[in-house]
């Protein structure tokens, strides 16, 4: 004889395994959207990690090139070139160098407030408009080098140095404003203890110290 469930009982199953059916299947479906949420919540985060583990090689810094400053601009001196018309005006040169006379000697000096040797050779010129070296040394070497005392003439330039009879720096200079004799040549030169003034070339203090005259124009 086959037993029966009472109806409620059967109806009561039925609506838990419905029930139960159910919810399983939303789970189901729920399940990947979870997943999926999650990876893309976690994969940026995992690449940031990744990235950041790895470390770029340091930057070597790089050597600036020397900056170069520009070269300081020189100013070539021109001179007057020995043999121009204008400058070979011999009595002119003479006649300014004895205005000069008297002027007191004064080292690095220009002008009749005080002056010295190569000072009073440049200037002279200077009042010409001719442009010749300041220095003495300069001086020495401007122009042509007279090849004897015989052939010294007015205008010429005479050097000396600082002892009789020996070699040194030219430290002396003086402009010839007339031959007289074979041993009376005459210049005028700025004297360290009598300011400007003319001797004679044999003199027995300047015929010692003598090294050279040169002809300048």
């Amino acid at each position: 004889m086959k037993k029966y469930l009472s109806r409620p009982l059967s109806c009561t199953i039925f609506t838990l395994l419905i029930t139960t059916l159910l919810f399983s299947c939303d789970t189901l479906r729920k399940t990947p959207e979870r997943n999926s949420s999650y990876r893309s919540s976690r994969g940026p985060a995992s690449r940031s990690t990744a990235s950041r583990g790895r470390t770029s090689p340091a930057r070597k810094p790089v050597a600036k090139a020397p900056v170069r400053k520009p070269a300081p601009t020189r100013t070539a001196t021109t001179y007057s070139r020995p043999g121009d018309a204008n400058t070979a005006n011999v009595p002119e040169v003479v006649q300014i160098a004895r205005t000069y006379t008297g002027t007191p000697y004064r080292s690095g000096g220009n002008d009749k407030q005080g002056i010295d040797c190569s000072g009073l050779i440049c200037q002279v010129y200077s009042e010409m408009g001719v442009k010749v070296p300041r220095i003495s040394w300069q001086q020495s070497e401007f122009g042509q080098e007279v090849g004897s005392v015989a052939e010294i003439k007015p205008g010429d330039w005479l050097f000396f140095v600082p002892e009789a009879g020996k070699e040194g720096y030219v430290s002396h200079a003086g402009i010839v404003t007339d031959v007289r004799s074979r041993d009376e040549i005459i210049f005028i030169h700025a004297s360290t203890s009598r300011g400007v003034r003319e001797d004679n070339l044999f003199s027995t203090y300047f015929k010692g110290r003598f090294v050279k005259a040169m002809r300048p124009f």
